[in-house]
């Protein structure tokens, strides 16, 4: 007796591939330009994530490290050799080099600051490069998903308009297929927003960082270093004192301690109180 033959899957008439088939060259087009943004907002964020790590473990370098240094251009061979606080330091020392040079005078003072904040600001550019991208893709990826279930759509009734049918079998599958685009488009758009929301948070919290930092370079290369942060001290548990031993109760020496200094009679009173 022959063994009964396995059933065959059936293909599935719907779902992501279908709805392209179905749309034609313009949906897949569409679908294509969502996966361009999803793969490189994806980029984008892990790269970003990953240069804001390694300043977050500069800065902690440079609050202890760095500080403890004889003075600025030693501090700065302790830090990362292309790092943004290795930056900000070797600009600083380059702006006092070069204010000796300058035909017109400035003030010491301001040449610096001015020098220090264009430092600072060129690193936060690059901190923020990329992130315009993340935002265009959390702004437009549901309108581009919109539009490619506006086109399934279309040709959905355009389909079911040709073949006389407008049953509630003819109209669900390709109306379903085609708001797949849409709710893609929200998977696109989602991760962005909150890809691009929180990089800009780490980035406000690195640049109060940095602008904290370049300040104390400032006082210290105009106060010749004398003015330094105050650097945490460590947490160490003070000791407890120690306690006294206590003192030997004995009938003589009380009668003795008391009659040295006060009178010969409290000296006695004090003995009788003691025998008593």
């Amino acid at each position: 007796m022959a063994a009964p033959a396995a059933p065959v899957a059936e293909e599935n008439p719907y779902g992501i591939m279908k709805a392209l088939e179905e749309g034609g060259i313009l949906a897949q087009v569409i679908f294509g330009i969502m996966v361009i943004m999803s793969v490189g907002s994806w980029y984008i964020f892990f790269v970003k994530m990953f240069e804001q790590q390694k300043i977050i473990k500069e800065g902690r370098r440079a609050r202890t490290t760095f500080w403890q240094s004889a003075n600025l251009r030693e501090g700065a061979n302790k830090l990362d050799k292309n790092g943004a606080y290795r930056q900000i330091v070797d600009d600083g020392l380059l702006a006092q080099e070069q204010h000796d040079k300058l035909t017109d005078p400035i003030d010491q003072h301001d040449w610096m600051l001015s020098s220090l904040a264009r430092s600072q600001g060129a690193i936060t550019s690059k901190l923020s490069s990329g992130l315009a991208f993340l935002a265009t893709v959390g702004s437009t990826a549901p309108f581009i998903g919109l539009l490619g279930t506006v086109i399934g759509i279309y040709r959905a009734l355009v389909k079911i308009g040709a073949s006389g049918q407008a049953s509630i079998d003819a109209v669900a599958g390709p109306v379903g297929e085609a708001l797949i685009m849409t709710a893609v488009g929200l998977a696109v758009a989602v991760p962005a927003v909150m890809q691009y929301n929180w990089l800009m948070r780490r980035n406000k919290s690195i640049s109060e960082e940095l602008a904290r930092f370049a300040t104390y370079v400032h006082g210290y290369m105009m106060s010749g270093g004398a003015v330094k942060p105050i650097l945490p001290a460590a947490a160490t548990r003070p000791a407890a004192p120690a306690r006294p031993a206590p003192a030997a109760s004995t009938a003589g020496s009380g009668g003795t301690g008391t009659g040295g200094t006060g009178t010969g009679g409290t000296g006695t009173g004090g003995a009788s109180t003691t025998r008593t």
